[in-house]
């Protein structure tokens, strides 16, 4: 376990700049030494007030009337204009540094409910009995006996699940984010896309507008199953698009597998999941095309931009095989991977996901 402690890295770990291995030692430092997370809290909050600090400029009148004075008391001790104004300006930042503390203590939406579901759950040191309140930074904690729902704002909720470790990062009406370190937690979200997000060690999930069930363990070897709408899973530029009664698997280095159907064949399951270890082996890509049904359009649409440029033409040639091409998607442009084609042609296949 990492015994030194990472002050020096809190601004940068909350900016989100520290070098993926590094925040990961910082959020696991974090997990384990109360010290480093009060100064988190304090770090986090500081950043929070001048973020909430307003640009303004002194009125000019004040420099004329500080000068005036000047005249007047020119056998006082010699103050410059200079020494005046920044003694103003600290005065000035100090008065709208305690305005913003008390507008962002008292923001609506910053701080969510947690409610008690079973056992003991906890936020940051604190245990559950009935409900709480968690806010930006806070972690949520549930052991083997415990589940908690988080009331996420006004769009919708999150079930905790046992074993399971979530930090809120953001809580404010345009962005609702958690990260979810290990554990399974349960969301249902009622608002526009993406405005509901959760991070885990192989990606972020975000919301379409949805149901749905996502687990990990610490590494970042975990699933998302969707029970109701969309989610998006990305990584890396890279992103797998997950409608209801659909699911796929996260690995950590690697991001999101390729999406299936929980009704798809069991052979095919198992092919991509030998796919999602090794994209070279051609038995597993052979499985999968000859036993694909037209509602695992969802699988080979995904498949065509992952799989070697060699086999890109055998994945094309079995989606039209089982269905139409749609005016618009040309054989060359789809085997080229352009963006539009490519949209296109999933705007037509999502009929029958």
């Amino acid at each position: 376990m990492f015994t030194r402690h990472v002050s020096r890295q809190l601004a940068g770990y909350i900016d989100g700049e520290l070098a993926r291995p590094r925040a990961r030692q910082a959020e696991l430092h974090l997990g384990h030494c109360a010290q480093c997370r009060i100064e988190c809290e304090q770090v986090r909050w500081g950043m929070a007030i001048v973020e909430h600090l307003p640009q303004v400029e002194a009125p000019e009148a004040i420099w004329t009337s500080i000068e005036a004075a000047l005249q007047e008391n020119r056998s006082r001790k010699m103050v410059t204009v200079r020494q005046l104004r920044l003694a103003f300006a600290a005065t000035v930042v100090l008065a709208l540094a305690g305005g913003a503390y008390w507008r962002v203590a008292h923001q609506s939406g910053t701080r969510w409910e947690v409610v008690r579901v079973d056992g003991s759950p906890s936020v940051g040191a604190r245990h559950i009995r009935g409900s709480g309140r968690v806010g930006a930074g806070e972690w949520i904690e549930t052991d083997s006996g415990s589940r908690a729902t988080v009331m996420v704002g006004e769009i919708g909720s999150v079930e905790v699940a046992p074993n399971t470790r979530v930090r809120v990062v953001t809580a404010r009406p345009g962005e609702h984010r958690l990260a979810l370190a290990r554990g399974e937690i349960r969301a249902r979200i009622s608002a526009p896309p993406r405005l509901f997000f959760v991070d885990t060690a192989s990606g972020t999930a975000v919301d379409l507008g949805c149901e749905y069930a996502l687990n990990t363990d610490e590494d970042g070897f975990g699933e998302l199953r969707v029970t109701k709408g969309w989610v998006s899973f990305q990584w890396n530029g890279l992103e797998s698009l997950v409608p209801a009664g659909a699911s796929c698997r996260t690995r950590p280095h690697v991001g999101p597998g390729i999406p299936y159907f929980d009704d798809a064949p069991e052979s095919v399951k198992q092919a991509l999941e030998i796919f999602g270890l090794q994209k070279a082996e051609n038995d597993a890509l052979s499985i999968i095309l000859a036993e694909s049904r037209v509602r695992d359009t969802l699988t080979l649409w995904h498949l065509l931009s992952r799989v070697e440029a060699g086999d890109r033409e055998r994945v094309y040639d079995r989606i039209a095989a089982l269905t139409p091409v749609p005016a618009g998607v040309s054989r060359e442009q789809a085997l080229k991977l352009d963006p539009e084609t490519l949209k296109r042609w999933k705007e037509e296949l999502a009929w029958t996901w």
